[in-house]
């Protein structure tokens, strides 16, 4: 039997929803106006009009993408071995996972441009650079998506199930380990593609047309359609999160070899 919730409880949580609630209420009646004396979704109308909108998002989609397939590519088998083989390294990638919050995206672009713009490399005009900072920037996320799914599960018990039963590193990294990192890996992608969709400052300092900074350029320029591009980037943020708890769901950690 469930124990009802106690008031205090209640109160805490309708407090935390007005504090959410509210001002993106304000935020959406406001981008409503963009008519004079009439409530309307013409501001949504001209976002969704500009032809600068749908290529600046596009354009950061292709990004999240990329950043994604690295991040993952990068830190699941680093993330296993050490869990599985080093554990006495563990506080390396903790230490690691911290730096991203220490040193200002504003460092990183400069120094990105200072070593990888002049020669022998000249990649400073290349998008993989821009993909390459959003993985640093999104290191903390993944890594610590993908450590508490391991975590979560007896790693070491399944992996030596999986070899006792014939099955091969690859075969047990796909068939046992990321079945059971699902729920794990679904928050990294969608906090990698959070975080890439509204990213500013890499994208300006690096000289690309990202969401962030068309975000940012219609901010400077117009009255109502960042109000209607804020709604709609918390949407596709919720959005994220639902898809997240959809995917998720009935994801009790069952593994098969």
């Amino acid at each position: 039997m469930k124990k009802p919730l106690r008031w205090n409880a209640v109160l805490f949580y309708g407090l935390g929803a007005l504090y959410f609630l509210v001002p993106l209420l304000a935020t959406f009646l406001f981008s409503l106006r963009a008519k004079k004396d009439e409530l309307g979704f013409q501001a949504y109308a001209n976002v969704f009009a500009d032809p600068n909108f749908l290529k600046s998002f596009g354009f950061s989609l292709e990004m999240a993408v990329v950043t994604v397939v690295l991040s993952l590519v990068l830190l699941v088998p680093t993330v296993l071995w050490v869990h599985l083989r080093a554990p006495q390294w563990k506080w390396v990638l903790d230490l690691f996972s911290l730096l991203p919050f220490v040193v200002p995206p504003v460092i990183l672009a400069f120094g990105y441009i200072r070593l990888y713009g002049a020669a022998p490399f000249q990649w400073a005009s290349s998008p993989l650079l821009l993909a390459v900072g959003y993985v640093v920037l999104c290191f903390p996320f993944v890594y610590r998506s993908i450590d508490s799914g391991l975590r979560a599960i007896d790693l070491k018990r399944l992996w030596e199930a999986a070899s006792s039963l014939g099955a091969g590193p690859l075969r047990s990294l796909f068939l046992v380990v990321l079945p059971n990192l699902r729920s794990a890996l679904l928050a990294a992608v969608f906090l990698t593609f959070a975080t890439v969709l509204g990213e500013l400052t890499l994208a300006v300092l690096l000289a690309w047309p990202a969401f962030g900074p068309y975000m940012a350029l219609v901010g400077r320029d117009l009255a109502y359609e960042p109000a209607a591009l804020a709604v709609i980037s918390f949407a596709l943020t919720w959005g994220a999160l639902g898809l997240i708890h959809l995917f998720s769901r009935g994801d009790h950690g069952v593994s098969r070899t």
